[in-house]
């Protein structure tokens, strides 16, 4: 069996959009929120703002816990813990991080929020997008995508 992952995103908001990364995710999504793994020592909030330099480009501030779900499938089980951040610098799409340099992250853009639906993300999702995240902080189960 396989240890537990512990991820971390970054949601960043701004005019009704949502930043994105394009890399594979499954069979019928290839966008996801910035964002992963911490490093030994490194705490959360440290994880995030690094990811988010790497992957995006952008220096951020940490705003706020929005929630804590699980995605556990037959062959994993991924902890995701989601943070709200704000831009505080950085240039979007000039990520310098491993994940940038191999073409695992292959764009960086700020999507529309009536597009995510049409980029995988479920219904549910979209809708805790779109309702300003109701519960934050909360424990949200194995249900978000």
């Amino acid at each position: 069996m396989e240890p537990i992952i512990v991820r971390v995103n970054g949601v960043l908001i701004e005019d009704n959009k949502i930043l994105l990364v394009e890399q594979y995710v499954s069979e019928t999504r290839n966008w996801a929120h910035p964002g992963g793994k911490p490093e030994f020592g490194e705490t959360l909030e440290q994880c995030i703002i690094r990811e988010m330099k790497e992957e995006t480009g952008l220096d951020v501030a940490v705003e706020e816990l929005l929630y804590i779900t699980d995605r556990i499938s037959q062959d994993n089980h991924v902890i995701i813990i989601s943070f709200l951040v704000s831009r505080k610098g950085g240039e979007l799409g000039t990520g310098s991080g491993l994940e940038f340099a191999t073409g695992k992250i292959k764009s960086v853009r700020m999507v529309p929020f009536n597009e995510l639906n049409d980029l995988g993300f479920s219904v549910d999702y979209c809708n805790l997008v779109k309702s300003g995240f109701p519960k934050k902080g909360s424990y949200r189960g194995n249900i978000l995508d």
